[in-house]
């Protein structure tokens, strides 16, 4: 079954092809309290390392702490899995983006959401044809 979730789908973990390259090139860094696996080898069309994830479920861009975020992105050559890194007092935990769910915002007026649209105030006239 996870077989045919990495043949078809681009979502889940990891793709076929993401395997053969993680078994080919990839030198395992570390792995977040997520469950996220970081890997790195070869190089980029700049000549940095490569770096890249195994996410440990869904594709989840934002489900990538802050200090592996530094590190995926070149900020850092020091993994956090190489340092004592510790978040600092102001970052906030990991949550999941809301897009597309009940939790999503839905300011006022929107369709999805609650309530009525403000009225409109004196300081616009609507455009009509031939006017």
């Amino acid at each position: 079954m996870k077989l045919l979730l990495q043949i078809f789908t681009w979502w889940n973990q990891q793709t076929i092809g993401t395997r053969f390259h993680t078994w080919r090139n990839g030198q395992r860094v570390g792995e977040d309290e997520l469950g996220n696996v970081y890997y790195q080898g070869g190089k980029d069309s700049e000549g940095r390392t490569r770096r890249w994830v195994i996410y440990n479920g869904y594709a989840e861009a934002s489900a990538i702490p802050a200090g592996w975020h530094g590190w995926m992105h070149h900020r850092t050559d020091v993994s956090p899995a190489d340092e004592k890194y510790v978040a600092r007092e102001w970052q906030k935990p990991h949550r999941p983006n809301p897009t597309g769910t009940a939790n999503a915002y839905r300011p006022q007026g929107s369709i999805a959401g609650a309530g009525a649209r403000p009225r409109v105030t004196g300081d616009y006239d609507a455009w009509t044809p031939g006017s």
